[in-house]
């Protein structure tokens, strides 16, 4: 890819290069934080969803480019009840991400009033109340007129029994695979429940084994997010990883009882020969019965044909041999010349 750049003399606002390149932000996000940083101060007062509809960013657009500024520390607001009741939301926008405490400060102020008015009026250098510093790695880039020579690749560092693999999938915990993906999904969605719950991908892996303790023991991944989210601190939480391992280790359910495991089944009973007890004398013969039969397989279906023959021939009239004639006679009734039947006396 070629590249043409020329750095523009005048009318440009800087951009510091953790927003442009931004994992997480989305490009509606990353225009309005840029376009509100380089307003002037008499344009920057206005609400910053007014500032999205001059860029064309509504709707669910805006919303979400809100919601992403708002986690990740660059958007903070207050929402107050002013002096005649009527309620009023102030924002703060930053180029740098501020936690809380910081934003509070920022919004407060530094204190009015003469030096000498203060106590006591000389002290100790305090603290820095901005955001964090821009990594260094970002502020070390050169510009070079011409493309630099290719350096000889440099040697492998020979990795140490101490030091771990690199590869972020060791610090899940082995043995535990899909559970220990489930609860790493689990804790990085404690940010949209309570924004102080908010966990960084490495600080949430380095949770995951906790979480998939639970799972393992029959909670569910919305029982373990309840739990994790209910009743926090009144005075806050100050660190999110201290408090989830806190509570994933004290309030972790009792193990699921072993179930005892079905003993294995022996080898098949072969049943003893018996004699046939339908074999006639002199005709003996034995089998091995299937069930509680007392009789061969064979004798049973002989003795079954000679019952349905018999209740064949008392069913079926035909089956004696004799006409009609001869089975009226049998009965005394004899048939005159025309035809009619009459029964003798």
């Amino acid at each position: 890819m070629l590249r043409h750049a020329i750095a523009p003399s005048r009318r440009f606002t800087k951009a510091s290069h953790d927003v442009v390149r931004h994992a997480r932000l989305t490009s509606d996000a990353k225009i309005l934080l840029l376009a509100v940083q380089g307003l002037p101060d008499d344009q920057a007062g206005r609400p910053l969803g007014e500032h999205a509809r001059r860029l064309g960013i509504t709707g669910r657009a805006y919303q979400k480019a809100k919601e992403l500024l708002v986690a990740h520390g660059y958007v903070h607001e207050w929402r107050e009840q002013g002096e005649r009741g009527r309620w009023v939301t102030e924002q703060l926008l930053s180029n740098v991400p501020l936690a809380p405490e910081e934003a509070a400060s920022l919004r407060q102020g530094p204190a009015e009033g003469p030096p000498s008015a203060l106590e006591p009026a000389v002290g100790e250098p305090a603290g820095r109340v901005v955001g964090p510093q821009v990594p260094v790695d970002e502020e070390q880039e050169k510009n070079f007129p011409r493309p630099p020579s290719e350096a000889e690749p440099e040697a492998e560092p020979e990795a140490t029994p101490d030091a771990g693999p690199p590869d972020l999938r060791s610090e899940t915990g082995a043995g535990l695979g899909a559970e220990a993906a489930e609860g790493e999904r689990v804790l990085l969605s404690l940010r949209h429940v309570r924004r102080e719950l908010y966990l960084g991908v490495r600080e949430a892996r380095g949770l995951a084994e906790l979480a998939a303790r639970w799972l393992l023991r029959g909670v569910s991944a919305d029982e373990l997010r309840r739990v994790l989210t209910s009743e926090l601190p009144r005075e806050g939480v100050r660190s999110a990883v201290g408090f989830l391992r806190f509570r994933l280790l004290h309030k972790m359910p009792p193990e699921l009882p072993v179930e005892a495991a079905p003993q294995a089944a022996g080898p098949p009973r072969v049943p003893e020969l018996l004699t046939c007890a339908a074999a006639s004398e002199g005709e003996e013969h034995v089998f091995r019965p299937v069930a509680d039969e007392t009789e061969c397989r064979d004798c049973r279906q002989r003795a079954a044909w000679a019952y349905w023959e018999r209740h064949r021939a008392l069913a079926d009239p035909e089956a004696d041999g004799q006409s009609w004639r001869q089975r009226f006679a049998k009965l005394g009734v004899a048939a005159d010349g025309e035809g009619a039947a009459q029964v003798a006396p």
